[in-house]
C-alpha cells in the first residue's frame, strides 16, 4: 500500500477569515504611508506663479497632490483659479470633459509642462 500524498493542498495557506484580510491589507497600506511634506512660503509662492504661469499661456501643468498619506499625480489644464476659496479647477487630460476640484493646501508639487 502506497503513501497517500495530499499533493498542493498541504502548502497551501490556512483559511483567513474576512477580519483577519481586512486587518492584513490596512497594515500593508499604513505601512506605505508618508507624512504630508511641510513647505515653506517661497517654496508655495512659487507653486501659486507656476500655476498662474500655466492658465495663462494655456499650459499643461503635473501637480502633486498629498491625499491621506499618499501622493497622487494629476496632468491637466488649469481651467479656472478661485482665490477666495484657494481651490484651483484643473481639466485632466486622461478624461474627457472631467474637471478636478484641487486646494491649494493639499498640493505638494507642480511642474509645467511645455
Amino acid at each position: 500500500m502506497g503513501i497517500k500524498d495530499r499533493g498542493k493542498l498541504k502548502w497551501q495557506g490556512a483559511f483567513f477569515m474576512p477580519e483577519h484580510v481586512k486587518l492584513l491589507r490596512d497594515m500593508h497600506t499604513d505601512y506605505h504611508r508618508i507624512s504630508k511634506p511641510i513647505l515653506d512660503e517661497y517654496q508655495i509662492e512659487e507653486y501659486e506663479n507656476k500655476i498662474c504661469y500655466a492658465m495663462e499661456f494655456v499650459l499643461s501643468v503635473k501637480v502633486t497632490v498629498w491625499e491621506d498619506g499618499f501622493e497622487k499625480e494629476y496632468i491637466g489644464k488649469v481651467c479656472r483659479l478661485d482665490e477666495i476659496h484657494k481651490v484651483i479647477y484643473l481639466k485632466l487630460h486622461n478624461e474627457e470633459g472631467y474637471i478636478m476640484r484641487i486646494k491649494f493646501d493639499t498640493i505638494v508639487g507642480v511642474v509645467v509642462l511645455e
